[in-house]
């Protein structure tokens, strides 16, 4: 790792470390959230017409800064909801995204569909976390760990009955996600490392996922022609924030986005996972 990703793998120890000091896992037992049965997140993106939509509550971003800070979450989880999105993602990183794990847990209290917990999960501990704030997915970022790590993290995950939604960056990142196990893997269109977004090169390493992943493309989803593309590589979902998030009417979009793969037949182009 080098650039950002080093910052932010930082940050969150020192963050986990001081939950530890509180004991907060034991302080989220005593009011355990409600969860969903184990597999509700990818069996919500199977269930979708494809692509499915996975909607982002994000308050602000590294690369954009703030994108709306006063969203309510609950207001935005139920629109979200209604307006057709597969899944919830909820950024809960505080430095950089502005996010709380409040947010998840008034999310969590907002809405039946399946969450996602982004953050940058460094540990069990964090994963703990995670399934007592009533989580049914976690982000794992491929690069954070080498292979044997972020596989003991996906089957601890497990153990505790919540799926992980392993993010990589390129095929070679792609590749460590399905080595280490993942059953989802994101392609992530922006480089953690330097910010950059290489929508085209994240089409390449969708189509290198197997078939037998679950695959969502995110970042750099911003009109329907982006969604048609993602479908065409082979993504199952996208995830979609920022332009949530500085949309007036983010219903409407989502409407949009999800009409962007009307039409299409699969084998239609070329594009195929292998």
């Amino acid at each position: 790792m080098s650039g950002f990703l080093d910052l932010a793998f930082a940050e969150a120890h020192h963050r986990v470390e001081r939950w530890r000091r509180e004991d907060l896992l034991a302080v989220l037992r005593s009011k355990p959230a409600p969860r969903r049965p184990p597999g509700a997140f990818s069996a919500a993106i199977r269930s979708a017409r494809r692509p499915a939509l996975i909607a982002e509550i994000k308050r602000a971003s590294p690369s954009r800064g703030p994108l709306c800070p006063g969203v309510g979450v609950a207001e935005r989880a139920r629109l979200y909801a209604d307006a057709g999105a597969a899944a919830v993602s909820v950024l809960t990183e505080s430095q950089w995204f502005a996010g709380s794990i409040d947010d998840l847990a008034t999310a969590r209290s907002a809405t039946h569909r399946p969450l996602l917990r982004k953050d940058f999960i460094v540990n069990e501990y964090d994963l703990e976390v995670s399934a007592a704030l009533g989580a049914d997915a976690v982000l794992l970022i491929a690069a954070g760990f080498d292979v044997a790590r972020l596989h003991q993290l996906v089957g601890f995950a497990g153990s505790l009955g919540i799926e992980t939604l392993v993010e990589a960056h390129g095929t070679r990142g792609a590749e460590a996600a399905c080595e280490a196990g993942a059953a989802i893997v994101g392609v992530n269109s922006r480089d953690l490392n330097t910010l950059e977004v290489d929508f085209d090169g994240a089409l390449r390493a969708v189509r290198f996922i197997p078939e037998d992943r679950l695959c969502v493309l995110e970042s750099g989803i911003r009109a329907p022609d982006d969604v048609r593309a993602a479908l065409e590589a082979g993504a199952d979902a996208v995830l979609v924030g920022e332009a949530l998030m500085r949309c007036a009417d983010p219903a409407a979009l989502i409407g949009r986005l999800l009409a962007g793969a009307a039409g299409w037949h699969e084998g239609e182009t070329g594009a195929a996972r292998r």
